[in-house]
């Protein structure tokens, strides 16, 4: 990975999973597991960011592994776990060490499976 075009994980900081209100929870679902993934990605290159809503409120703990001319994906229905955020920061190394973005499915951290909600294809060049 360059500084020039690197692996940016964007987390949504306001999901609430269904039972958020029953918990009696003060934070939202997504600003802790924001938490986590900002703890796990420290020192590895990657770079987060924290937006209010990516509109899959249905899914909560919503984030998306992108970068500059790479595909990129988003990611839901986790459970805001530090397993969860481990495997999360795993595949956007994965995907930060590919020239395209795509990570083979072998590599996936298992904690990753089950959780991909669509793929975006990188923006053409300006000249096609």
């Amino acid at each position: 990975m360059t500084d020039l075009t690197p692996t940016w994980i964007t987390i949504c900081d306001s999901c609430k999973r269904t039972d958020w209100a029953e918990r009696g929870s003060e934070r939202s679902d997504g600003e802790a597991f924001a938490d986590l993934i900002e703890a796990q990605a420290k020192d590895t290159g990657l770079r987060t960011r924290r937006v209010s809503c990516t509109m899959g409120c249905e899914r909560a703990c919503n984030v998306i592994v992108q970068g500059a001319g790479k595909i990129g994906y988003s990611l839901g229905r986790f459970d805001g776990t530090v397993d969860d955020a481990t495997a999360l920061v795993d595949f956007a190394q994965g995907h930060a060490g590919s020239p395209t973005g795509q990570v083979p499915f072998r590599e996936w951290p298992q904690g990753v499976k089950g959780h991909f909600v669509s793929r975006h294809m990188p923006l053409p060049e300006a000249a096609e």
